[in-house]
């Protein structure tokens, strides 16, 4: 059998306050036209559908007319998502009933039975190929938060290792661990395994400007031993960068559109995976066409960056809401006021959007407060540890910072259930 294996396509993402929709909508477009071209059996969907655990109608829509889409024109077309960090599982998970309908299985969250134990029955999706039969199992296992899986025999030794580690990483191994071995009961010979996991890896590269921290900054990183052989393949989300993570089975698909300027230089694209019986028999990247192109220019000199802007590609062909993003670092010898004049005089006729223009001055290597920064630029860790810095003349050491994280998370959550809360 065949599948795609994509994530993180943070629906209704907003970029330096400019919405994306066209953008998202053209992705969505791109990978119907794409699942009717190569006719795989299921599509995976790891995490992070939204930007945000409310998202606005229109985000909901775009997911919606999408799955409707993809029914009509693959009726066979099985479709299976999970919440990430970003998500509220709860909202993910309500109008299952009705994708069930249409091939499209949600799971937003663990739940565990009265027994203490966890529900593996409801994170185990048969996935089936063109011939109606049951050729992989997909054990579909959403982003875990703490009060989810903490308290919960987690003074435990994980079975992959003799190492103590916190009780919020032990819970989540503990998870994947019981999962795992549910599956193996379940399947039958010539029945692959497939692990889907909003995680974060040990190991695995961070897109630092864009991902929010899990949690607790690095620290709840997982093994990538928990996946023993047995696993055909291992569909994971949450990190934007594509990569696999010590082995070829062990896959993040990576982003489909750039979500920061940071991203821009890396490749964006889904994967389409073949199994032949329990094995992995292929990887195929296919490409995400950027739909509005990003261009980042500097750090450099005001003079160079305006000869650059001079002999940037125009293409005032396009419709506004396809004119390209731009990024613009200005490496500066003092404080120059009209710096913005400059640069919007330099682009003045171009079909250019500047989103971002960020000023370096020789007494500093990094931006600070007071040159016209940005708060949604900054970003709430860093601005966090700024505030730390100026007022105790240190940088926050690793424990404050993940208090931090544990801090944030638990309001994001909070906002989440208020949110779900309302009429």
């Amino acid at each position: 059998m065949k599948f795609f294996h994509t994530a993180d396509w943070h629906l209704g993402q907003t970029f330096h306050g400019q919405e994306r929709h066209v953008e998202h909508r053209a992705f969505l477009d791109w990978l119907l036209e794409t699942l009717a071209i190569r006719q795989p059996d299921a599509l995976l969907i790891a995490g992070d559908i939204f930007d945000v655990v409310n998202p606005s109608l229109r985000a909901q829509e775009l997911l919606f007319e999408f799955i409707v889409g993809a029914h009509e024109r693959l009726p066979q077309l099985e479709i299976v998502m999970i919440a990430g960090n970003h998500d509220s599982g709860n909202r993910i998970e309500l109008p299952a009933p009705l994708m069930k309908r249409l091939n499209t299985h949600a799971r937003g969250r663990v739940q565990w039975r009265d027994d203490g134990e966890l529900d593996s029955e409801r994170l185990l999706i048969p996935l089936h190929n063109e011939s109606g039969e049951i050729r992989a199992w997909c054990l579909a296992l959403p982003f875990l938060r703490p009060a989810e899986v903490t308290g919960r025999g987690s003074t435990e030794t994980s079975a992959q290792g003799n190492d103590h580690r916190n009780d919020y990483v032990t819970g989540i191994s503990r998870v994947h661990e019981q999962l795992i071995e549910a599956a193996r009961k379940r399947r039958i010979q010539g029945q692959a395994l497939i692990a889907m996991s909003h995680a974060h890896l040990r190991g695995a590269a961070v897109s630092e400007d864009s991902e929010r921290p899990i949690v607790i900054g690095g620290e709840e990183s997982i093994s990538a031993t928990l996946f023993s052989e047995d696993i055909a393949y291992v569909a994971l989300g949450h990190l934007h960068r594509a990569q696999k993570v010590g082995e070829e089975r062990i896959r993040y698909s990576g982003s489909p559109l750039p979500m920061d300027f940071s991203e821009v230089a890396y490749p964006h694209q889904i994967l389409e995976v073949s199994l032949e019986d329990e094995r992995l028999a292929g990887i195929k990247a296919l490409p995400v066409p950027r739909p509005v192109a990003m261009h980042r220019l500097g750090p450099a000199p005001l003079e160079a960056i305006e000869a650059k802007l001079v002999a940037l590609d125009d293409d005032s062909a396009l419709s506004q809401e396809r004119w390209p993003w731009l990024e613009i670092s200005v490496i500066l010898k003092e404080p120059l006021p009209d710096l913005r004049t400059r640069i919007e005089t330099a682009l003045k006729g171009k079909a250019l959007r500047l989103l971002c223009l960020k000023r370096r001055l020789p007494d500093a290597d990094i931006q600070r407060p007071g040159t016209s920064e940005r708060l949604e630029d900054i970003g709430p860790r860093a601005l966090f540890a700024r505030t730390w810095e100026a007022r105790w003349g240190s940088s926050p050491d690793d424990a404050v910072l993940a208090d931090f994280d544990r801090l944030r998370q638990e309001v994001l959550d909070e906002e989440a259930d208020a949110g779900e809360a309302r009429p």
